[in-house]
């Protein structure tokens, strides 16, 4: 969460104009497992407060979508109806087709993180509540999880005559996710906890901003977790990609 004082001039030139176009920016902090429990306590999280998620991903077993730089994923929400998500990365904001940034269903959002950052292209579908758990379950073709414009979007750049329907099944995650506001920072924070089945855990901290407003953001959030003694040096994980990595190794244990 402590956007771009580190980044080189080349790096902080091109992240200042990725910013200028996108619709928001999320910073983001992942937190190191020997530090999650303290971290809790830090920023008085109550873990009770905390909304249960599943998430799912849709590639091949080789991750031929992720290596042409689309994410497809589906999730089901405690609470709340289902939704799905076809996202492009990374993206330059102002080459995307006018059409396609102007609906109201597509996002450009840049996720910053101590030492990187990165621009993605987001087109969503709201489903209903059981529509995540059909599908997966095979009682409902994958695609029917996707809406017209998204089915679009996906044939426009994933690998020529890969159908949805022929992804895998790449989950799921269990996910915590916890919206709070720390004493003494005038700014909601949110907080994800992702579990993986090897009994590994991804501890993430964001807030999202307008893009004017990243670099104060930054500074401020990133004040106040050092004051609170929340360590701002861990090695930062991409909780999709670890994710995809470790359901793609697991289809090759089951090949061999």
């Amino acid at each position: 969460m402590t956007a771009a004082t580190t980044l080189p001039d080349e790096q902080l030139g091109q992240l200042l104009d990725l910013i200028k176009d996108a619709d928001t920016v999320e910073l983001k902090l992942t937190v190191p497992e020997e530090h999650q429990r303290s971290t809790v306590v830090a920023l008085g999280m109550d873990p009770l407060e905390a909304q249960i998620r599943q998430a799912f991903f849709f590639d091949t077993p080789d991750l031929a979508l992720d290596k042409a730089g689309v994410v497809v994923r589906a999730r089901r929400i405690q609470g709340k109806g289902d939704d799905s998500v076809v996202k492009l990365r990374p993206v330059v904001p102002n080459e995307l087709p006018a059409g396609l940034r102007q609906s109201e269903n597509f996002k450009v959002e840049v996720d910053a993180m101590p030492g990187g950052f990165v621009c993605s292209g987001s087109l969503k579908n709201t489903l209903g509540p059981k529509e995540v758990r059909r599908a997966v379950a095979g009682k409902q073709p994958l695609r029917k999880l996707f809406s017209k414009e998204q089915r679009r979007f996906y044939a426009e750049h994933a690998p020529e005559g890969l159908a949805l329907d022929d992804l895998a099944i790449l989950g799921p995650i269990f996910v915590l996710k916890l919206r709070f506001t720390p004493p003494n920072l005038d700014r909601r924070l949110v907080a994800e906890l992702w579990l993986y089945p090897d009994g590994s855990r991804v501890a993430e901290l964001s807030t999202r901003c307008a893009p004017e407003e990243a670099f104060q953001v930054a500074a401020e959030a990133r004040a106040h977790l050092s004051q609170a003694g929340v360590d701002l040096t861990g090695e930062q994980q991409t909780k999709t990609r670890k994710a995809l990595k470790f359901f793609a190794k697991a289809f090759e244990g089951e090949e061999t």
